[in-house]
């Protein structure tokens, strides 16, 4: 590589400081070798669960030159968000819903992405080469990347962890035509410990490095578009958007600063509600509250599912007026697991169990189906 390369390289690592970037690392597109054959053999097993994405566009995923051809360099950024608080200590507060520490802010997507193409638009017009800019909005295999580049490494739990930044990194990624000085990956420091395999609720993971999608919480709150299994259910506890306990449990996260974007921070709509007063949420209520977050896209009936789960695990039986005209929503997930909520919370009260089920839709399929689980379940 040149002199002028490097400075090149300098100069972007200097402007990427100046934005707000916490770490900047530079990696070549050959870097992830092994990736094709660890995605593949992930798909194999069924890991991805019914994320669909994730195999539609595997060849591209897997190699970055099958993306974008001309690619010579690979920048990864990332971004700390890392909360003031342990996240896990709301797991004592069974009334409140746990919403997942990334999703509590501005949705990182629109924040990374503005500063990202302010970055890669000046890197451009200093080196006269053409960029392409992702944030988790192409097959791009981020985590392995950022690992290659050297922000990180792929802890036992598969995410990123820095030494610097802990569990908590937002990652964003910028390819371009220009040659720029590769740095080296950064080693694997788990060493022995296994906090974060044992700490998952779900044992999620069937091997230290690996991770069965279906298991986890994260994936069955916010991606999975259909009922969650019923195994899964009271180990949810109150989480009801994402789940952080596997990130949380990190020793290094003993070095990571707060996040100093101040739109990473938690806002009223976002910062662990009562389950009371989302359980009144419909479509137009829910859309405002959440407007500008990644709970969005989750949808409103997702989202009541999840909290109709955790009001089931509350013991609150104040909360069986909220739950009880959701047994008529219009949603058959939200109706499914109003009966499971009202089962739940009247567990011992044979007369109350007799009276949601007659304002149940006896002829939904959806709701028979929860009925029956529970009946055989219950003998």
């Amino acid at each position: 590589m040149t002199d002028s390369a490097q400075k090149l390289k300098d100069k972007l690592f200097a402007h990427a400081r100046e934005l707000g970037f916490d770490a900047v690392r530079v990696t070549t597109p050959d870097a992830i070798a092994a990736a094709p054959e660890r995605l593949a053999e992930y798909l194999r097993k069924g890991h991805h669960g019914d994320m669909g994405w994730m195999e539609a566009h595997a060849d591209r995923r897997a190699n970055p030159l099958q993306l974008w051809p001309d690619v010579q360099s690979i920048i990864m950024l990332g971004m700390s968000y890392a909360p003031d608080e342990n996240p896990m200590d709301l797991l004592d507060e069974p009334d409140r819903g746990i919403i997942s520490v990334y999703a509590r802010g501005k949705d990182y997507h629109d924040i990374l992405k503005g500063k990202l193409k302010q970055l890669a638009g000046a890197f451009a017009a200093q080196a006269g080469a053409d960029v392409k800019v992702f944030v988790d909005t192409a097959p791009v295999m981020e985590k392995p990347l950022a690992a290659a580049a050297g922000l990180g490494w792929q802890g036992k739990n598969t995410m990123l962890v820095s030494r610097q930044h802990g569990s908590w990194l937002f990652l964003g990624s910028i390819f371009t035509s220009a040659p720029l000085p590769p740095d080296e990956p950064e080693p694997d420091h788990c060493g022995s410990c296994r906090r974060c395999v044992t700490a998952c609720p779900t044992s999620a993971f069937p091997a230290p490095y690996q991770l069965d999608a279906r298991r986890c919480l994260a994936y069955l709150s916010i991606e999975h578009k259909g009922h969650i299994p019923a195994e899964f259910r009271r180990p949810m506890a109150n989480r009801i958007f994402g789940c952080d306990d596997c990130l949380a449990v990190c020793p290094w996260n003993k070095f990571a600063q707060s996040a100093r974007e101040a739109r990473f921070a938690a806002r009223a709509e976002t910062d662990n509600p009562p389950l009371d007063e989302l359980l009144l949420l419909d479509d137009a209520t829910f859309r405002l509250r959440f407007a500008g977050t990644p709970i969005k896209r989750t949808g409103r009936d997702r989202f009541i599912r999840n909290v109709l789960i955790a009001a089931g695990n509350s013991g609150d039986r104040n909360l069986i007026a909220r739950v009880e005209p959701l047994l008529g929503d219009a949603s058959p997930l939200v109706r499914a697991m109003a009966v499971w909520a009202l089962r739940e919370l009247t567990r011992d009260d044979v007369g109350e169990t007799l009276r949601h089920r007659h304002l149940a839709r006896e002829h939904d399929s959806d709701v028979r189906a929860e009925w029956r689980h529970m009946e055989e379940h219950a003998q």
